[in-house]
């Protein structure tokens, strides 16, 4: 049986001109200002707008996404991912290209997008219903599963201008999660709450999608909750799409994608002539092994070259910093282009499930760092049994470690 198409898109660009636009602005107070100045100013002008140049934000994008699937959108930053769910949502007009969607759409993009400030938490849940189209004593019947789930009762009479990020987030999306939209859109502000939080939302995303059949696009960076929630993949690069299909293997495109940046260079210590040009990532196997690539100049001559691995949560927190001296990546004296290749094996026995971040930093004489710990890229370790209980240790679960576990007593 044929699925039925919840979004149709067809050749959607959005292209914006970048530039100082002029001060005065084309709306009809604006015009009404600049004669009134003239009247005072004969000789003064308005300024002309600065030169402007275009960019494509998205690029001939199609795709189809059929009813009841759940999508994750990623790439790197500046791919296209929020512009592309502003698009879908109706937030913003396309320049060219058709978008068709089947059903009411529900849209959690920012912190506070679709809420007044100066309403209370009630008033706003009763906007959003609103603005869905549904009924007041639809809005009612789930209303206090709303505020269960937003865990914010204490508050409900407050207006949201007084919430935290996190309970704006919270609120924000019970709303769009109850009030039964046909399509669910949620960008990464979900990163915003707190882990218990987050993983409550996850829950509840599959819940939407299993139990009722309701579509749900998802964008994150953190590939895991991507992995765990979603069973489609979309990726974008440079506001084109270049990969959909099974969510493992757009991940794991994403995942070895080269790094680089527009300036030709990723990090760069002017004062001795070094920089990191380029690095590329590629895993394979079911270990989680990692092979990376760096490619550094060197304008002067280093008598004692190093690399520093650097590897941590996606939180920012630090799990090795491992130092040239260690692994021996010390490669003597160099100068010009240096391009350097390594392989971290077995990570599924060594990190849980997840996704990780991976830094550099190169070092000179006496393992001076003389270029600090650079993120160049993000790696997702498969989950793996190690401890063969039909287990694999996750990361949100189990922590990050993988320790080796012999017991001794009581005898088996």
């Amino acid at each position: 049986m044929e699925k039925r198409i919840a979004i149709r898109v067809e050749g959607l660009s959005k292209m914006y001109s970048l530039g100082e636009q002029s001060a005065t602005g084309s709306g009809l107070r604006h015009v009404i200002e600049d004669k009134v100045r003239s009247i005072f100013r004969p000789g003064a002008r308005p300024k002309a707008d600065k030169p402007s140049s275009d960019f494509w934000a998205v690029r001939d994008v199609s795709f189809d996404i059929a009813q009841g699937d759940v999508v994750g959108i990623v790439g790197r930053n500046g791919a296209g991912k929020s512009t592309l769910l502003k698009l879908l949502s109706r937030i913003t007009e396309p320049t060219r290209g058709r978008i068709g969607v089947k059903g009411r759409i529900a849209s959690l993009l920012e912190v506070g997008t679709g809420f007044h400030p100066e309403l209370t938490g009630r008033e706003n849940i009763f906007l959003n219903g609103a603005i869905l189209g549904m009924k007041r004593s639809e809005i009612r019947a789930k209303f206090d599963e709303i505020v269960e789930f937003a865990e914010i009762s204490r508050f409900l009479d407050t207006p949201v201008k007084r919430y935290s990020s996190g309970m704006y987030v919270r609120l924000a999306f019970a709303v769009a999660a109850h009030l039964e939209p046909e399509i669910l859109v949620v960008d990464e502000v979900l990163a915003v709450g707190d882990a218990r939080f987050q993983a409550k939302c996850l829950g509840k995303m599959q819940d939407v999608s299993k139990r009722d059949g309701r579509t749900v696009l998802f964008v994150s960076h953190a590939m895991h909750s991507v992995r765990a929630l979603c069973r489609t993949g979309i990726l974008l690069n440079a506001g084109r799409l270049e990969l959909m299909g099974p969510v493992a293997d757009v991940i794991a495109a994403y995942s070895n994608q080269p790094v680089a940046a527009e300036s030709g260079e990723i990090a760069s210590n002017r004062s001795i002539g070094l920089s990191l040009k380029t690095v590329a990532l590629h895993q394979d196997g079911d270990d989680g092994s990692l092979h990376v690539k760096a490619g550094f100049f060197l304008e002067r001559t280093i008598p004692h070259a190093g690399l520093g691995i650097h590897i941590e949560t996606l939180e920012g927190f630090e799990l090795c910093d491992l130092r040239p001296e260690t692994t021996g990546l010390d490669f003597g004296e160099r100068r010009g282009e240096l391009n350097i290749a390594f392989v971290l094996t077995g990570l599924s026995r060594r990190l849980g499930a997840g996704t990780y971040r991976l830094g550099l930093s190169f070092h000179e004489t006496n393992w001076r760092r003389c270029l600090e710990r650079t993120p160049v890229g993000e790696f997702v370790v498969p989950a793996l049994d190690v401890y063969a209980t039909g287990y694999p240790p996750k990361f949100e679960k189990d922590g990050a470690l993988v320790l080796p576990v012999e017991l001794l007593s009581p005898e088996q």
